[in-house]
């Protein structure tokens, strides 16, 4: 019971990020399609909502697109640098789209909580 105990308290409220790269105006879904098309694995799909954090980890801006029901909700440009923590819905799907033919660098992982800097 003590290690159960244990391994709960240690659970992290944030997941490992992926890294992926984007090239020659290629549009990536993150997430949302169901299973065995998704690029990362949101571990807080089922809660009501969650949070992406998508980092620019390259050189090269691209941008994110998060849709309900096909329909576009939210587009955002990341420069490079930039982290960007975007609400997201049960259900909603999160893209990644290229701005260029060179190719762009992300990094995308997911929070159950939002934490504002400080």
């Amino acid at each position: 019971m003590k290690k159960l105990l244990f391994l709960l308290v240690f659970i992290p409220l944030v997941s490992f990020g992926q890294t992926f790269e984007l090239t020659n105006g290629q549009s990536m879904i993150m997430i949302g399609k169901g299973k065995g098309q998704d690029a990362t694995i949101n571990p807080y799909a089922n809660e009501d909502y969650s949070f992406a954090i998508v980092e620019n980890v390259g050189f090269i801006d691209f941008s994110i697109r998060v849709q309900e029901k096909g329909k576009i909700i939210k587009e955002i440009l990341i420069k490079p640098e930039e982290t960007k923590k975007v609400k997201l819905a049960k259900g909603s799907e999160l893209y990644l789209d290229s701005t260029t033919r060179n190719k762009s660098i992300a990094r995308v992982s997911y929070s159950k909580e939002h934490k504002p800097k400080p």
